[in-house]
């Protein structure tokens, strides 16, 4: 085998392994993540999974860094041909809860599920998970900041309409998971859409 499709064969192994870690994360927890249970579900060596990742840490990082990816691609990734405004704001908007309804992760949302697990727990995953979800918030504030500049005021400041959008996620998050309630999508993009003056 070449080195070309050496190193090729090992990113499809690389990846193979952090999909299937990150579905069993989204179910048990970073931390009920074990290397026996995902070895056996693989097909693999204990030694063979850790392998591409040193250590069963930097594969709870792949995991988390993972999750973040998804996000991005499934909500942000649609809304790149849009200029920032009311329009792109309102499409985050609806994007974010098509992927709460729809979440590719068994769990739900997996960076809501992370943090619930992680906040109280310091180390190198808590602190991994703070940057991702420290970007996601910086980046929801610039699109309300974008979209309020374009509407009329007066506004509460797009900080303060971050929190609210974050807050209504999670609980939609929580009442789709949890409570199985089929009008929480339609529920969360009505409030979300509210709060953040978008009322078309």
């Amino acid at each position: 085998m070449s080195p070309r499709h050496s190193a090729a064969e090992a990113a499809r192994t690389r990846d193979r392994i952090v999909r299937a870690a990150v579905q069993d994360a989204s179910r048990l927890g970073l931390e009920g993540l074990t290397l026996g249970t995902l070895a056996q579900r693989l097909g693999m060596s204990k030694a063979g999974l850790v392998g591409p990742f040193g250590s069963r840490d930097r594969l709870q990082m792949a995991a988390l860094d993972q999750a973040g990816e998804v996000f991005r691609a499934a909500v942000i990734a649609p809304l790149v041909d849009l200029p920032p405004g009311p329009e792109r704001l309102a499409r985050l908007i609806d994007g974010w809860v098509e992927y709460l309804a729809d979440c590719p992760f068994p769990g739900g949302c997996f960076i809501t599920a992370a943090s619930a697990e992680l906040d109280g727990r310091p180390g190198p995953l808590r602190e991994r998970l703070r940057e991702i979800v420290a970007a996601q918030r910086r980046s929801l504030t610039e699109e309300i900041a974008a979209a309020q500049a374009e509407l009329p005021g007066p506004h509460r400041p797009a900080e303060e309409v971050a929190t609210v959008l974050a807050g209504l996620a999670m609980a939609a998050n929580q009442e789709i998971q949890l409570l199985e309630d089929p009008s929480a999508p339609a529920r969360a993009r009505a409030a979300m859409r509210h709060a953040a003056d978008l009322n078309t």
